[in-house]
């Protein structure tokens, strides 16, 4: 991929009326020599726009524009240097529970969770966060966050979260919600300007870190069968994943399907529209938004919402 490209990709499809700063940061990349010159000195897979982002605001916090950031990034390429490559964004965002919650509150009670690529495992806590939909609140009143989703159409919101009765995580480097620096490493992955999400990320973690969840490092394509199998077998099994499959390849990710679709268990997935094509190939055209994931059960599309939860639309299906 051209990373020229990728950043005006990035800005024009992703940033654009969500982060104006993180728009102008990646336009200004988009046609900066010296700076596509540092990225070029990194893997491919090194030189995304979010991990490049995230670094800067982790080392130094938010540029005020476009100059700044690329006045910082020219002083201290060393620095991006070493932790670009001994990082990756993992983001894990919260906010996504508001779109599994209700598929999830929908299946036989209780549910065993496994969430594979489950980076410090804060989506594994659907039942304990509060969530509002348009003014619906669902969840303990005593969490001490409350993640909004905008419902578009027939969302079936609800009445309570799901009992989960068991919970597991793997990831290939999983992140450790007790340890200071990770919260400071995935604050620094959520987008300049959006503070009101920080602020509900780092509510979650509080939360997690109270009663962690069970997060082991392994590879999903060699592991899932496994830790399905160590299931309570007394709940429904789920196996989910949200914003994973990029990082996997094309061969890989069919791999993962394969593997998922032999297990006794509902498959979950929440990902971008093409990334796993065989489920984007059941939208109709008037359901295509190239900005939106795709929330599908077994691989049949329900939904779709924001990346981060911030709105939800049901699909007729």
């Amino acid at each position: 991929m051209d990373t020229a490209d990728w950043y005006r990709g990035f800005a024009h499809q992703e940033a654009r009326d969500v982060s104006p700063l993180y728009e102008e940061f990646a336009l200004g990349v988009a046609k900066d020599a010296d700076v596509l010159a540092f990225l070029h000195t990194l893997p491919e897979a090194k030189r995304q726009p979010n991990l490049l982002f995230g670094a800067v605001k982790y080392l130094t916090g938010v540029m005020s524009d476009y100059g700044a950031f690329r006045a910082f990034v020219v002083s201290h390429m060393e620095d991006l240097r070493q932790l670009m490559s001994s990082r990756s964004t993992q983001t894990n965002e919260p906010g996504r529970c508001a779109v599994l919650l209700p598929l999830l509150a929908a299946l036989t009670q209780p549910i065993a969770l496994l969430e594979v690529g489950a980076s410090a495992g804060l989506c594994l806590l659907p039942d304990r966060y509060r969530y509002d939909y348009g003014g619906r609140r669902v969840g303990p009143a005593d969490s001490p966050v409350t993640f909004p989703c905008e419902p578009r159409g027939s969302v079936p919101v609800p009445e309570a979260v799901p009992e989960v009765a068991w919970r597991l995580g793997v990831d290939l480097r999983p992140l450790d919600v007790t340890d200071p620096d990770t919260g400071r490493w995935l604050s620094a992955l959520v987008w300049a300007g959006d503070t009101e999400r920080e602020d509900r990320l780092r509510a979650a973690i509080r939360v997690a870190s109270s009663d962690p969840p069970a997060v082991i490092s392994g590879d999903l394509l060699s592991e899932t069968t496994t830790l399905a199998a160590s299931a309570t077998s007394d709940a429904t099994l789920v196996v989910f994943h949200s914003a994973v499959m990029p990082y996997l390849s094309r061969e890989d990710r069919a791999r993962f399907i394969d593997i998922v679709s032999q297990l006794p268990a509902v498959w979950v997935s929440f990902e971008g529209l093409g990334v796993l094509p065989g489920i984007g190939a059941r939208l109709g055209g008037s359901e295509r938004d190239e900005r939106a994931f795709v929330l599908a059960r077994d691989g049949q599309p329900i939904a779709l919402a924001s990346p981060h939860g911030r709105w939800i639309r049901w699909l007729d299906t």
